[in-house]
């Protein structure tokens, strides 16, 4: 259903630092940086028919969070979700919520892990025990 995701920036530079390493860990390769063709910057990663990207503004305004907007990442296992989490912290995340593991029997035994990467954008990293990512 979905084709892409793509979040605004302020920094290209320190957010394609940041993801290179956060989506690295699920296995996605470097980010592909783009000149849009009003000039202005952007990084796409792309995997397992999957496409996420940042930009700078095309208006040339500052970006902005969505308030309410979550963006989530499937991880193979629970380790491989408290690395994105960790992963996303050592590289200027911040972590949000409760700590990074499963939910309980009323969540249906997922597990969640919530950042928010250095331009405030939110994330969830998510494993469901028993299915394939």
């Amino acid at each position: 259903m979905l084709n892409h995701v793509m979040v605004g920036s302020q920094d290209i530079e320190r957010a394609k630092r940041f993801y290179d390493a956060v989506l690295g860990v699920l296995g996605a390769p470097e980010g592909v940086r783009n000149t849009g063709p009003g000039g202005h910057q952007r990084v796409f990663w792309r995997h397992e028919g999957n496409t996420f990207g940042i930009t700078e503004p095309i208006n040339g305004e500052s970006p902005s969070v969505a308030n309410g907007a979550t963006i989530g990442f499937k991880c193979t296992s629970p380790e491989q979700l408290i690395q994105f989490h960790d992963v996303a912290v050592a590289h200027g995340g911040t972590s949000i919520e409760d700590a990074p593991g499963p939910r309980g029997e009323s969540h249906g035994g997922v597990h969640l892990a919530y950042v928010r990467d250095p331009d405030g954008h939110k994330l969830c990293a998510l494993y469901r025990p028993g299915r394939k990512a």
